[in-house]
Order: structure tokens, then C-alpha cells, then sequence
């Protein structure tokens, strides 16, 4: 049965592309947002009562935090090597992260400007485990939008 426009889409088929530096599939993303500090400013009415407003203050990105099975690509790796070095320039890429439906149709994806890699992360090794080997990337960035 075809996918309705109104159905929710499901957050298991994504996929991550940053300039060219990191491509491909994650099985976890978290971090697509933005909030504002709030400025509680103090003011006395007419009547005397106080009164609490609350003003939008500096805007903040979320950091991106992705996972995915270890493999023998070592593109975050790479990429997070320029940080090490102190090549910022170098390391800051635009990048987008897409949703798709089950058709592999995308269906939904955000930008993000001007990221590089804060953190990467190897798997946890242990010798009695049979579970997969986990690395993460966490992506700082300066915008994220909505553009589909």
C-alpha cells in the first residue's frame, strides 16, 4: 500500500552528507534543533504588581550527534583530524542529513552550515560481547533549517 501524504514518516531511513567529506548512513541521529535563552526582565505595572516577561535571548544550535556501525572507512576520523591539527578552515563543511519514505523517496531534510567535528568516538570493546562496534560523531554547526 502506497505511503499517504499524511502519514508519519519513520526515522529508521536517513541518510548524512557533509561536502563531500562524510557520506552515508547512520543508525542514530539526534540534535536537529534549535532553542533560545530566555531573559526574564522584572517590571512593575501601573497597579504595582510585578510582572515577569520573558524575552527571547541568544539563539543555539544543537550539537548533531550521529552513530553508526564501526566500519573500515575512516572518513570522520579524517575529518576530525583537521580539528586536531588546527585547520578550521579546511574542516568546516555545509551538510545536510535526509529522511526518506519506503520508496527511498527523500522526503524530508536539514542544512546545516559551516559544521566541523567537536567529538568522534570509537566503539567500546569488550571480549565477552557480541554486539557491534559503535562509533559516534558529534557535529557543531552555525544553522540548521528545514528545507523539505
Amino acid at each position: 500500500m502506497p505511503a499517504r501524504k499524511t502519514d508519519p514518516l519513520v526515522g529508521f531511513h536517513y541518510g548524512v552528507e557533509v561536502q563531500g567529506v562524510v557520506k552515508g548512513y547512520f543508525t542514530e541521529c539526534a540534535g536537529l534543533g534549535s532553542e533560545h535563552e530566555v531573559i526574564e526582565h522584572k517590571v512593575i505595572d501601573e497597579k504595582g504588581h510585578e510582572i515577569v516577561q520573558k524575552i527571547p535571548g541568544r539563539l543555539k544550535w544543537q550539537d548533531i550527534t550521529l552513530k553508526r556501525g564501526i566500519t573500515d572507512a575512516m572518513d570522520i576520523w579524517d575529518w576530525r583530524k583537521k580539528v586536531e591539527d588546527g585547520d578550521m578552515d579546511g574542516a568546516r563543511h555545509n551538510g545536510s542529513i535526509k529522511m526518506f519514505d519506503q520508496n527511498l523517496q527523500e522526503v524530508a531534510r536539514w542544512d546545516f552550515e559551516r559544521a566541523w567535528p567537536l567529538k568522534v568516538t570509537g566503539p567500546q570493546l569488550q571480549s565477552d560481547s557480541n554486539a557491534f562496534g559503535v562509533e559516534e560523531l558529534v557535529i557543531v554547526h552555525e544553522g540548521l533549517k528545514r528545507v523539505k
